[in-house]
């Protein structure tokens, strides 16, 4: 195997892997596999908001929800470039690490913006409430590590 070749290997595994933390991230907050309460459920059904509370989360719910979007599509651009990267270069190239590290700011911009809007959720809180929240934030967290 060429050095090219086993750089090239060791980017997209390293690509793979940066992908599963935001999956890791999106299961937090949307969807468990395991059916333990997402944190929109928690939110949702569990923690007794109270009108004002419930306005404030659905309009921090609405604003990330357009920032996730625009992250997503930057990763979705950034994974066509490195595609047509590879597929016309054959090789790690400037191109292919300029795909690279685009997709991974955008993937750090994401995982940013999703734990601010947990915080911004968690404000938003009683403290009984808080406490429920954090429960479920940690064991979203740790449930594939324990």
């Amino acid at each position: 195997m060429t050095p090219k070749l086993r750089g090239l290997l060791a980017t997209l595994l390293l690509a793979l892997a940066a992908g599963f933390a935001g999956v890791g991230l999106g299961r937090l907050v949307f969807v468990r596999s395991d059916r333990l309460p997402t944190l929109h459920e928690v939110i949702h059904e569990e923690l007794r908001l109270t009108p004002a509370q419930s306005d404030l989360i659905e309009g921090l719910e609405a604003d990330f929800r357009d920032r996730r979007e625009a992250r997503e599509a930057e990763m979705r651009a950034a994974n066509s470039e490195l595609a047509a990267a590879i597929r016309d270069e054959h090789a790690y190239s400037p191109r292919v690490t300029a795909a690279i590290e685009r997709f991974h700011q955008a993937m750090g911009r994401l995982q940013t913006e999703m734990i601010q809007h947990v915080f911004a959720m968690r404000d938003v809180l009683t403290p009984d409430q808080m406490e429920i929240f954090d429960e479920t934030v940690i064991s979203a967290l740790t449930a594939d590590s324990q």
